[in-house]
């Protein structure tokens, strides 16, 4: 059974990769763009292609039965009518609810024909490095709300996630809302930021065209969508937030936000 990782130099799906091979995996396929500088573990083939050209695709797909999708709602319809003609029949895809930005992606996959599991994850935490340039210049992290809460998951565990997907039937025809294991607000993100470097790190309330110009050295034009589809548009209720479900899905814990910060100091103090 071949299974396809789309996306596979990307932050999720090289994650992917190395969790379909912990979990014993062998018949792994790699979609990338240059497999001359993709780097990836001996015993992975490497495919060229890229999800953008579909007409770089039907080789990729040839002999898959299993594909982890990577989200690119622009073309995605092309994509998986290519996916079912050359012999998939299972997606994993990574999206989101039918009115959120990545929407698109879950409903084109129901409506293709194909087996599906969606992953729908909370928050990432990688997101916090969106803070490292104010973090290293002015000790300051500046947003809207500080009050806003969520349970920011690691990529890592997404991946985990996706790779028990890829590997078992048990989880098809589900939507999985996936979420780290602990509720935090702002604030305490950057709490447990400041313990982690061993630093002062302060928060300060910040207007929509502050915060928009405190994150554009690291999110460049990005800013002011994150700011006010994400920052103002992102509140859920806490009582819904699944924090339980990587280790009921993958049977190992999640990582903290703790842990996640102590592994990644090099990530907000390097320039």
């Amino acid at each position: 059974m071949t299974i396809l990782v789309t996306g596979a130099t990307a932050n999720i799906g090289r994650r992917v990769v190395d969790q379909l091979l912990g979990l014993g995996a062998r018949d792994i396929r790699a979609l990338t763009t240059d497999p001359d500088k993709a780097a990836l573990p001996a015993g992975v083939e490497v495919a060229e292609g890229y999800l953008r050209r579909p007409e770089t695709l039907p080789a990729a797909f040839s002999g898959v039965e299993r594909m982890y999708l990577a989200p690119t709602p622009e073309n995605v319809t092309d994509v998986l009518a290519l996916a079912r003609a050359a012999g998939v029949r299972y997606v994993v895809d990574l999206s989101g609810e039918p009115e959120s930005w990545w929407g698109s992606v879950c409903v084109a996959v129901e409506d293709s024909g194909l087996a599906w599991t969606h992953l729908w994850p909370a928050d990432f935490m990688e997101n916090t490095l969106m803070w490292s340039h104010q973090i290293r210049e002015t000790g300051t992290v500046r947003e809207p709300r500080p009050e806003g809460a969520s349970a920011p998951i690691a990529m890592d565990d997404i991946a985990a996630v996706a790779a028990t997907a890829l590997l078992s039937d048990a989880h098809r025809g589900r939507a999985l809302s996936l979420a780290g294991p602990q509720i935090l607000t702002r604030v305490d993100l950057v709490r447990h930021l400041a313990d982690a470097l061993g630093r002062d790190i302060t928060f300060q309330r910040s207007s929509r065209e502050e915060s928009i110009a405190a994150l554009t050295p690291t999110m460049g034009d990005g800013a002011a969508w994150y700011v006010d589809n994400v920052l103002y548009g992102y509140d859920p209720d806490p009582a819904d937030l699944p924090i339980t479900s990587v280790p009921d899905i993958t049977g190992r814990p999640a990582t903290t936000f703790v842990e996640w910060a102590t592994g990644n100091i090099s990530r907000f103090t390097a320039e």
